[in-house]
């Protein structure tokens, strides 16, 4: 546990200087939504503690407008009185799953990542407590699950994919789980922590 939090802390952009401007994948976006400003938002990848650590994962319910049914981190759009996106991360995150605040340690950031529901997303990489429990909010989210993070770590896991979405092809990742896959932004941003901790 220790040695690998300690690889991924290393691996992280630091707190002290959270990410800012356009996402790793914006040249890409520009293609599919043209260059006009994105939405802030912030997610929780939040690693469960433990012998082995977990990363938490919900499963959107089906009627929401933007990406319904789809295993996402908890988190969402900014709002106006969230001080950064820590802050937004953790309220979205009490509100989806009632993950409470004073159980959560921010370690770091990932690379900011746009999606094509026009999100500018900042990933905010923290340890979770492992005594936290976690109960799904029905309005937004049909599932909590967790996966270990050594699942991610196996290079076998990893599933190379390209689809073609408003005429553009897109190179993609994803990866499955106990019957859950894990596509489009979330898998993205696994990636994104793979590559940053030199694992992919």
């Amino acid at each position: 546990m220790g040695e690998v939090l300690t690889d991924l802390g290393s691996a992280l952009l630091p707190l002290s200087t959270p990410p800012t401007g356009a996402g790793w994948n914006h040249s890409d976006m520009v293609q599919l939504l043209g260059d006009k400003p994105r939405r802030p938002a912030a997610v929780l990848v939040g690693l469960r503690e433990g012998v082995q650590p977990r990363l938490v994962l919900t499963v959107r319910t089906d009627h929401l407008q933007d990406h319904a049914g789809q295993v996402a981190f908890p988190g969402g759009r900014t709002d106006p009185g969230d001080a950064d996106a820590i802050a937004t991360a953790l309220r979205e995150s009490e509100e989806e799953i009632g993950l409470a605040r004073k159980l959560v340690t921010p370690m770091g950031f990932l690379d900011r990542f746009e999606t094509i529901s026009g999100y500018c997303i900042t990933p905010v990489v923290a340890r979770i407590d492992p005594e936290a429990r976690l109960y799904p909010a029905p309005d937004e989210v049909a599932e909590v699950f967790e996966v270990p993070l050594s699942f991610f770590l196996e290079p076998a896991n990893l599933r190379r994919y390209t689809m073609e979405f408003r005429g553009h092809r897109r190179d993609m990742v994803e990866f499955v789980h106990g019957g859950h896959r894990i596509w489009g932004a979330t898998a993205a941003m696994v990636f994104n922590l793979l590559q940053r901790m030199g694992r992919a």
